[in-house]
């Protein structure tokens, strides 16, 4: 039985900081991220989630200038989630099944829209942390936020400033059972994307909440669900550095659990960056995990590449 990789694409991945947002962009840069990935299977059968911070943020964009414009009814945000799951799972699924017919590879690909359990009373819902959607002036930024009501901050890496909006903790991945065994036959399973869709248990019942879950951390938590031996998780940079942006910055081969716990605890990594990366490698280890890696696309096959995060 083939080993099960669990592969975290960031939102960057399909949609570039620095573009606009084009289909054109999203298919060309998901090709290029897919055209990598498929290498893989020749060691795992794999199951690809992604994040959707751009394109979430667009669709909510778009919310707002339906309203404003024609008074289509704005949808809540874990129907915005939702959509994205959609648009991104089809964009990912359509790009791989074109790049297995090239390398005349048969397998099946489904994109699994994906709920995910959150507590209702988790503090986030008081603490808006994730960014989501473009990058704004300060100036921008505080006129959306007088007329929206939304929270603004500024980015770690001083790109802008973005909406942030509740950020819970998950719980449970509602479709695991379903994500596992279409896995194990070896189907590519796309799932938890954004992080999944964030549902509350009320009496029994789902109900979803307006939020937007970490999608390293919902990965991190799918991956021990389903027992896969690797987790992967692709960012905009080769290696995890320290001192990151300053003239003793250092790049990390390899970090355990309690080298990455410390450095985490001293605020080497911004929570609206490499913060989530590296708390879902720790609790991937933590809860079973053999090894995490934090790298990027076009290294992902480079045995010497990446931060490898190990017991």
């Amino acid at each position: 039985m083939k080993k099960i990789a669990v592969v975290a694409l960031g939102g960057n991945a399909l949609l570039k900081g620095s573009q606009i947002g084009t289909i054109n962009e999203q298919e060309d840069n998901t090709y290029k991220t897919c055209n990598f990935l498929t290498e893989l299977l020749k060691q795992y059968n794999l199951v690809i989630t992604h994040g959707n911070g751009p394109q979430v943020g667009n669709i909510l964009l778009r919310n707002e200038a339906g309203f404003d414009s024609y008074k289509i009814p704005k949808m809540p945000l874990d129907i915005c989630v939702a959509d994205s799951q959609g648009g991104i799972g089809y964009m990912i699924e359509r790009q791989i099944l074109n790049i297995l017919v090239e390398k005349k590879v048969k397998r099946n690909v489904v994109t699994l829209v994906t709920q995910v359990l959150v507590d209702k009373d988790d503090p986030a819902f008081q603490n808006p942390t994730k960014p989501v959607g473009k990058y704004f002036l300060k100036e921008e930024a505080e006129l959306l936020s007088k007329a929206n009501n939304w929270v603004f901050k500024e980015d770690a890496r001083k790109r802008g400033w973005r909406r942030v909006v509740a950020s819970p903790q998950p719980i449970r991945i509602v479709n695991k059972e379903i994500i596992e065994a279409l896995t194990r036959k070896g189907n590519i399973v796309i799932a938890a994307g954004g992080g999944g869709i964030p549902v509350i248990d009320v009496n029994g019942n789902l109900h979803g909440v307006d939020a937007v879950i970490d999608k390293d951390l919902a990965s991190s938590l799918l991956a021990n669900e389903i027992g896969a031996d690797a987790f992967f998780i692709l960012t905009d940079v080769a290696k995890v550095s320290i001192n990151f942006q300053k003239p003793n910055a250092k790049e990390l081969d390899k970090l355990s659990v309690r080298q990455a716990t410390k450095y985490l605890k001293a605020g080497e990594f911004g929570s609206g960056s490499m913060g989530p990366k590296i708390q879902a490698a720790i609790s991937f280890i933590k809860n079973g995990g053999k090894e995490a890696v934090i790298t990027e696309s076009t290294q992902l096959l480079n045995p010497s590449a990446g931060t490898r995060i190990v017991a």
